[in-house]
């Protein structure tokens, strides 16, 4: 059976690693560059650009990734164009059947037209909710610091400061290589203190090492990526045969790895797709996650996160539901609200794909582990 046999756009989705300014649409910023009067972009053909930032960020490079976000983040300094690229951003989220997404964003890279940080997160959560009325999309907001900054207390201190508003956790994000974690403390322990939700960018850019500080001095609940976790695992002919401390305690832990497959590829991560550790987290047990990271730069979406892991790693109907119910556990909303999501319209929408195969039209499934 061929991937395209499979309806992924038609299963119920959640996404929980997702930036806001990695994803805006190629249209969307052709037209806000000219109206703001902004001339740096290399074309204003949505298409020709489209393909321009995907290829800039295909480059190996985690840096080199990073740099196409000048352009999308000179183009969200009003009130008016963070609530649109928010606005859409559900609208995308719709289209593609996703039930529940988080979005995260670094509220101090849209200061430069003046608006204060609560002005800015307001801004992104008044689009936010205005697509989450008009599409049915649930959502949650997560507010980023970045590793190479001092300010991460003040950027915590607002995340908790928007808790019954929308936003839902706190982030750590940026260079991983010579920018740990540890020097953020300060900010997590408030995060703890406040009983609230953190998720830490780690183990894409730099070893192991990143992705035990993240969890044991900043108490992390989530991994971004996640991906050089194996450097703690001996793996024998494509099976995991042993695991060191750190990965037994990811495992029992359940700390779920928010993983983006083709952005891991995009930014070095991964020397190819084949040598992803998704399957083998998966396989063992791990509370693996399926995610985008930045669709604009990684020319990427959920639905093609999807067909990737049919195609490369043979993951079946059965693989795919468990992992969207792993993720829905793993949002960062509350336990009954998870459980609602679960119940009243992941697992439904599943039985319904599933009793539309016995009428022949999914079957066979693919291979499930």
């Amino acid at each position: 059976m061929t991937a395209e046999s499979l309806p992924f756009r038609e299963f119920p989705k959640v996404l929980l690693h997702d930036h806001l300014d990695g994803g805006l649409r190629p249209s969307t910023i052709v037209e806000l560059a000219k109206a703001v009067g902004y001339d740096r972009l290399p074309t204003d053909d949505p298409s020709e650009l489209a393909v321009w930032f995907h290829r800039g960020a295909n480059q190996k490079s985690l840096p080199v990734y990073l740099e196409g976000f000048a352009h999308t983040c000179a183009l969200m300094q009003t009130k008016e164009n963070l609530s649109r690229v928010a606005y859409e951003m559900i609208e995308d989220m719709k289209a593609e059947n996703v039930v529940y997404v988080e979005t995260r964003f670094a509220p101090v890279f849209h200061m430069n037209g003046g608006l204060s940080m609560e002005e800015v997160v307001r801004a992104v959560l008044d689009g936010l909710n205005a697509g989450s009325r008009d599409f049915g999309v649930d959502f949650g907001l997560i507010i980023c610091s970045l590793r190479h900054m001092k300010d991460s207390l003040r950027i915590a201190q607002l995340a908790v400061a928007f808790r019954d508003q929308g936003v839902v956790g706190f982030d750590l994000a940026g260079e991983e290589g010579g920018y740990p974690a540890k020097r953020h403390v300060e900010a997590f322990h408030l995060i703890q203190q406040e009983n609230f939700n953190s998720t830490i960018h780690a183990g894409e850019g730099f070893g192991k090492d990143s992705i035990w500080q993240a969890i044991q001095l900043c108490g992390a609940h989530r991994i971004g990526h996640g991906v050089r976790l194996i450097e703690d695992m001996m793996v024998e002919e494509g099976r995991v045969t042993q695991v060191g401390r750190l990965a037994q305690y990811v495992l029992d832990k359940r700390i779920p790895l928010e993983i983006c497959i083709s952005s891991n590829l995009h930014t070095g991560a991964v020397r190819s797709i084949q040598a992803h550790p998704f399957r083998l987290f998966y396989v063992y047990g791990f509370r693996v996650t399926l995610n985008t990271d930045n669709r604009l730069m990684s020319g990427t979406t959920l639905t093609d996160e999807l067909e990737l892991a049919h195609r490369e790693f043979g993951m079946g109907f059965n693989d795919f539901e468990k992992l969207t119910i792993n993720a829905m556990k793993s949002a960062f909303i509350h336990h009954e609200d998870r459980l609602r999501i679960i119940y009243e319209v992941i697992k439904p929408g599943y039985a319904r794909l599933r009793r539309t195969s016995l009428e022949g039209r999914l079957s066979p499934m693919g291979t499930d582990y």
